[in-house]
């Protein structure tokens, strides 16, 4: 996976998303379109690319529309032909985007299947509890709706967090959806 953008705010944040979700995919960022076209495009299966090196490097992605997601400023802009996903929303909002494109590009995900060898770490208590966090609720409703103690929902929360590897909840969101833990219009 490829990004071109020279915000590298923009950049480390994208990569925390996605590779919390998904470790095992390598992401490499580019400042600008020579360094990415340096590095070999044909070794990406998608490149996330920010509106101003899409407009100026048109003819290149219009040759690779398919695996080019467009990050745009707003909702409005929209390009023919080509996925956009836009980085001014709010982060929960912004992870479904995400996950809503994953899922249009990766319908049948071989991934997306419950206990794969991360969701099987899990035991059956501390999945309910993923679902419920990725579903929104917090610590104080998880343990209502579970009939535990916060404390134990507090103790769930980190052991699910350092089993699976992920450091936020947007990270959570995304391995569980992928992985076919929660359907994403439940999120």
């Amino acid at each position: 996976m490829a990004i071109l953008d020279p915000n590298t705010l923009a950049v480390l944040g994208l990569k925390q998303l996605i590779g919390g979700a998904m470790p095992m995919v390598e992401i490499d960022s580019f400042e600008d379109f020579e360094s990415f076209l340096d590095e070999g495009p044909e070794n990406y299966v998608h490149i996330f690319v920010t509106m101003n090196i899409f407009l100026s490097n048109r003819l290149f992605f219009n040759d690779n529309s398919r695996k080019t997601i467009v990050l745009t400023t707003s909702e409005e802009q929209y390009v023919p032909d080509f996925n956009t996903l836009c980085v001014n929303q709010p982060e929960r909002q912004f992870v479904h985007s995400l996950l809503a494109l994953e899922h249009k590009g990766h319908p049948h995900h071989p991934e997306a299947a419950k206990g794969d060898n991360k969701g099987s770490l899990l035991t059956p208590r501390e999945t309910e509890v993923m679902v419920l966090i990725v579903q929104g609720f917090i610590n104080k409703e998880i343990a209502a709706k579970l009939n535990i103690e916060l404390s134990t929902v507090i103790t769930h929360r980190k052991n699910i967090m350092e089993k699976l590897g992920v450091k936020s909840v947007s990270a959570l969101t995304m391995y569980a959806v992928i992985h076919g833990f929660v359907d994403m219009n439940k999120i």
